[in-house]
């Protein structure tokens, strides 16, 4: 793996200097686009919008409008913007794992200690896990602020940049409902789910898709045609909601029996 972030991970005085892996990978299947009309591949060119000609990387940098000009900012003016944060995972308190919603998790990161630093990252990582506890922490990457929780994943330290609370949108603008639904009805869903709980195993899911995607490109490559199902999904009406929840829960009977 290559690391994308060098800094420290700081709480109170302690200092672990470390590097920062991603955590996940995306499995999506590359696909390039085509012109329909002879599959020639289509690129896109950064143009300049006054000459018309394309312009090379390392002659483009960013900059801010202001009024009718452009204030272009350096590398450097990145990092002095908060040069302590550019460099520092700075954990500014500790929460309870099970004090964040789900919706406000992004990306997982894994940290690696740097030299000098086994024998701290090792005394963050068993308190964290002994407590039951994230740290709560910010830090600058890729010229952004990022909010983000430091926890144990197996052996390592991982880190979940989350959003803030001005990223996520308010359900107020969501049209929701306002059907009352029977005690009954919430008891037999109530069952439903418990005759489905089981302990967590990642390893029993599989990306199914993307070999599906695989297997009919494999199929139009030698000319063939793969079978494929119809599905439509329905909703269940009001009025069948009792009789398909009882239904399941025979079906789940079923299958155990």
């Amino acid at each position: 793996m290559r690391s994308i972030w060098n800094g420290s991970i700081s709480f109170g005085l302690v200092s672990i200097p470390v590097k920062l892996y991603s955590g996940s990978e995306d499995r999506r299947i590359e696909l390039d686009m085509l012109d329909k009309h002879d599959n020639a591949r289509i690129r896109y060119k950064r143009v300049n919008e006054e000459t018309g000609k394309e312009v090379e990387w390392k002659d483009i940098v960013k900059g801010f409008k202001k009024g009718d000009a452009y204030v272009v900012l350096e590398k450097k003016d990145f990092d002095n913007a908060n040069l302590k944060k550019s460099k520092t995972i700075d954990i500014e308190e500790f929460i309870g794992e099970d004090e964040v919603a789900e919706v406000l998790y992004k990306k997982p990161y894994f940290l690696e200690p740097q030299k000098e630093g086994g024998k701290s990252y090792n005394l963050l990582r068993d308190a964290l896990k002994k407590t039951e506890k994230l740290g709560v922490a910010t830090f600058v990457m890729r010229q952004k602020e990022h909010l983000a929780l430091v926890g144990v994943y197996k052996k390592a330290l991982v880190l979940h940049v989350i959003r803030f609370s001005d990223e996520i949108r308010d359900t107020e603008e969501l049209k929701l409902p306002k059907t009352k639904v029977t005690k009954k009805e919430v008891d037999m869903a109530i069952s439903l789910i418990e005759q489905h709980t089981t302990k967590f195993k990642l390893d029993k899911f599989k990306d199914v898709y993307n070999d599906q995607l695989m297997k009919i490109i494999e199929s139009k490559s030698t000319g063939k045609k793969i079978k494929t199902e119809d599905f439509e999904s329905k909703p269940t009406p009001a009025k069948d909601l009792m009789a398909q929840l009882k239904a399941s829960l025979e079906k789940k009977k079923k299958k155990a029996s």
